[in-house]
């Protein structure tokens, strides 16, 4: 029994430190498929959307430049590289202008982090979010998610959302989503931004992470709204708003994901909008950073083309994008994969937007990105050798842990 239980942990093990000893020295830029900065107006603001990250660099730092009062970064990893340097000079200089600068990173995504980079002068306050948060409370399963936000409020004028982390390598070899939102919306990012910071800030064990307070406009921007997974709360609305979008599609479901495992009511609800005839597609990559979740979202591949979703898979690079379409109105774009970690227990944010010019902005890009991709077919999967097949099986009982 202790044999069987044992089996999926160890051969997940076994195939992690297998890719990891393939990729060594193995990274390079390949070309892929990408579409220049677009914006729309929304509301009384507009949204641009960002598909390679040097462009989004460059915007989040000339942002940065011309800050004039506040600047508010949250993000999950931070590489101490070029790209992860220019932010940190960028961030100095605005604290030493007089800027009021808060920071927020997660400790566990940058263990490997050089100490010395994650220091900052006095002026820039910073709250590291623990490897262990749950203190003296272990059973308290509230206190266990990452924080896995991409977040930058520049002056309550401008606000950066989405999948990229801080790097050189998301620069130009990972295809990622990003926006840049102006306009009442940004109140709504800078909220959640100062409400993460005050329900984890260290009150007695760090006076720099002193309550950030807010005067918040009253204003709402009705086409936006922003979604928050709170673990610490037991709030997971994230989840919620893509199971009601998805119910209610009529014509078109195209899902952008990097790690695809679904749990049962999510992959019925896609199947069952794809019997009903709604054009479901589901963009994931031919071959992810995590091995292990690459192998276990293949259980659920049966279940999709057997009711006629159509599964791409997007070659040669990454594609870490968080984002969905529907019915040419609907948009959502933000941190949170289709997986158990981001829906159900991960701290992530997502924008949903309400905007057929939006819409339909996201849907050329989807386009752009299914250029690159091969479409698995029902016959080619049901074709799979039996080693695929076993491991699959093995796999299986991870999928509620993942």
């Amino acid at each position: 029994m202790l044999g069987i239980v044992a089996a999926p942990f160890l051969l997940a093990i076994g195939m992690t430190l297998v890719d990891s000893y393939r990729r060594r020295g193995k990274r390079r830029a390949v070309a892929f498929p990408t579409a220049a900065p677009s914006t729309v107006p929304v509301g009384d603001g507009e949204v641009t959307t960002y598909t390679f990250g040097a462009d989004l660099y460059d915007d989040m730092l000339a942002a940065i430049d011309g800050a004039q009062r506040q600047i508010l970064l949250e993000t999950y990893i931070w590489k101490a590289d070029e790209v992860g340097l220019r932010f940190k000079t960028a961030l100095e200089a605005a604290a030493a202008r007089g800027v009021e600068v808060f920071l927020i990173y997660d400790a566990f995504a940058n263990l490997v982090v050089s100490p010395r980079f994650k220091r900052f002068p006095h002026p820039v306050k910073v709250l590291r979010y623990p490897v262990y948060a749950a203190g003296w409370r272990p059973f308290d399963l509230r206190r266990y998610g990452r924080d896995h936000r991409k977040i930058l409020v520049v002056d309550d004028q401008i606000g950066f959302v989405g999948g990229y982390n801080l790097g050189e390598a998301y620069a130009t070899e990972w295809r990622d989503t990003h926006v840049r939102i102006t306009g009442p919306a940004v109140w709504d990012l800078k909220r959640a931004f100062a409400d993460f910071w005050n329900l984890n800030r260290r009150r007695r064990f760090r006076p720099s992470e002193r309550p950030l307070l807010l005067e918040t406009a009253s204003t709402w921007e009705p086409t936006i709204r922003f979604h928050r997974n709170v673990p610490r709360l037991w709030m997971f609305p994230i989840r919620a708003m893509y199971l009601e979008a998805i119910t209610r599609a009529s014509r078109n479901i195209w899902l952008t994901t990097a790690y695809f495992l679904p749990d049962p009511d999510f992959a019925q609800a896609l199947t069952d909008a794809a019997r009903r005839g709604v054009d479901v597609r589901v963009l994931i990559p031919a071959k992810s950073n995590h091995v292990v979740s690459d192998w276990i979202s293949r259980g659920y591949f049966s279940q999709l083309l057997h009711a006629g979703v159509k599964v791409l898979r997007y070659r040669d690079t990454m594609v870490h994008a968080k984002t969905a379409t529907i019915d040419g109105t609907w948009t959502t774009v933000g941190t949170a994969n289709i997986d158990r970690l981001s829906l159900t227990g991960n701290y992530e944010i997502n924008v949903e937007i309400i905007d057929p010019k939006l819409a339909g902005s996201l849907e050329e890009i989807f386009r752009v990105d299914e250029s690159n991709c091969l479409e698995l077919t029902e016959a080619e999967w049901e074709a799979r050798d039996i080693y695929r097949r076993f491991t699959e099986f093995v796999l299986n009982p991870l999928r509620p842990l993942l």
